[in-house]
C-alpha cells in the first residue's frame, strides 16, 4: 500500500470506528445495506489522488478531515443506514483492510458515476453489481445474506450532465431519459435476480434547484425546463417500478421519494417540527471564486480558489452538486421520505 494511502486508510479506520448507529434505528437484525450509485451515496471509493473528496474542505463537519464523501461530513448512505439501526456499510475498495465490516453489507458507489459510462473514470451500476455478483461467486456473501438484505440505487443525475456535456444540449433528452430509466429497470431486476430481498431506488432529485444551475439567478431560482425532465424521469421510473412489482410477482421494489423530500426542504421557510431551514437554501457553502474553479481548488502554490461559508449547517447544499451533512439530515427527516423509508420496511 503506498505510503499516501496508508495515511488515509489510518484515517479511514478510524471514521469508521467511530460510527454510531442511528438513533431512528429499527433494529433490523441480521440485514445488510448494499449500494450503488454514484456521488450521493458514495462514502469514500473514489481514488484519493483524483478526488475532490478527498481534499479540504470536505468531510469537516464530519469526520473532521477528507475522508471520501462528497460533503461537509455524512450523506444520503448513512442517514439509511441509521434509519436501520445498523453501521454505515464500508466502501468496497476497502472490503480486505476492514473485512471484519463487510457483516454490515458494502457500499458499491463511486462518485460522478451513472447508469450508463460517464466522464468518470470509474465503474458504471452494472459494472458495481459484477462486484456483488463476484463476491457471491466467492462465498462472501451467502444467499441467506442476500434474502436478507436491502439494496439502495442513487442514479442522480450524471448519466444527464454526460448527456449535456456530450451533445451541447437537452435535444433528444426524452428518448435518453426512457434508455436510462430502462437501465436503471435492468440493474434492479438483476440485483433482484442474485437474491437481494428488497431494491429501493432514490427519485431523481430537482436538478434544476442545484447551484450549478441557479447560479445564473443569482441563486434565487430554479431552472424550470431542466425539472420538467427531472419529472419525466420519475414518471417513467414509477412505472417501472410497478412494472418490476408485477414482472417478479413480489413487492421487492420501491421508490425512495428524494424528490419530494428535496423539494419541501428548498421551500420550507420556516423551521419545521425541530428540522430547520435553511438561509437562502439554493446558495452553497463551498465554491470556485470563478466558473474556472471548484470547491477544494488550488492554485500552484497552494492558495485556495474558493469561499467557505462561516457555518455549514446553515445551508442545505455544500457545494455546487451536493447537501451538506444537515442538508442530508433535513432531507431523510421530510414526511415523504420518511413515508417512503416506512412503506419500504412495513412490506
Amino acid at each position: 500500500m503506498a505510503a499516501q494511502n496508508l495515511v488515509f486508510f489510518f484515517i479511514f479506520l478510524s471514521v469508521f470506528s467511530g460510527e454510531q448507529r442511528g438513533v431512528e434505528g429499527l433494529g433490523m437484525g441480521e440485514k445488510k445495506l448494499f449500494v450503488f450509485g454514484d456521488s450521493y451515496a458514495d462514502t469514500g471509493n473514489n481514488r484519493i489522488a483524483l478526488a475532490s473528496s478527498w481534499k479540504f474542505p470536505y468531510g469537516i463537519t464530519f469526520p473532521g478531515k477528507p475522508a471520501g464523501r462528497f460533503s461537509d461530513g455524512r450523506v444520503s448512505t448513512d442517514f439509511i443506514a441509521g434509519y436501520m439501526g445498523m453501521k454505515t456499510p464500508i466502501p468496497y475498495r476497502w472490503r480486505k483492510q476492514l473485512a471484519g465490516r463487510v457483516k454490515y453489507g458494502l457500499n458499491f458507489a463511486y462518485g460522478g458515476t451513472g447508469v450508463f459510462d460517464t466522464a468518470a473514470p470509474y465503474p458504471n451500476m452494472t459494472t458495481q453489481i459484477g462486484f456483488l455478483q463476484q463476491l457471491i461467486n466467492d462465498s462472501v456473501y451467502t444467499k441467506r445474506d442476500l434474502e436478507t438484505s436491502l439494496a439502495f440505487v442513487s442514479a442522480s443525475g450524471n448519466d444527464y450532465a454526460n448527456y449535456i456535456a456530450m451533445n451541447g444540449s437537452t435535444a433528444g433528452f426524452p428518448t435518453f431519459i426512457s434508455s436510462v430509466v430502462s437501465q436503471l429497470a435492468v440493474n434492479m431486476r438483476r440485483m433482484h435476480g442474485l437474491g437481494v430481498e428488497k431494491i429501493a431506488v432514490g427519485s431523481l432529485p430537482p436538478l434544476g434547484c442545484l447551484p450549478l444551475n441557479t447560479a445564473r439567478s443569482s441563486f434565487r431560482q430554479c431552472d424550470r425546463a431542466q425539472n420538467a425532465l427531472v419529472d419525466l424521469h420519475n414518471q417513467l421510473l414509477l412505472r417501472a417500478v410497478a412494472n418490476l412489482n408485477n414482472q417478479t410477482n413480489s413487492a421487492s421494489f420501491f421508490i425512495l421519494d428524494f424528490h419530494g423530500a428535496f423539494w419541501t426542504v428548498l421551500n420550507r421557510t420556516h423551521p419545521h417540527q425541530g428540522n430547520p431551514s435553511f438561509e437562502n437554501p439554493l446558495q452553497p457553502c463551498c465554491m470556485g471564486v470563478s466558473a474556472a474553479f471548484s470547491c477544494a481548488s488550488v492554485d500552484e502554490n497552494g492558495d485556495k480558489k474558493y469561499t467557505l461559508c462561516s457555518n455549514p449547517k446553515s445551508k442545505f447544499f455544500w457545494d455546487t452538486l451536493h447537501p451538506t451533512q444537515e442538508g442530508w439530515r433535513a432531507v431523510s427527516s421530510t414526511p415523504a421520505f420518511q413515508n417512503s423509508l416506512r412503506q419500504l420496511f412495513q412490506n
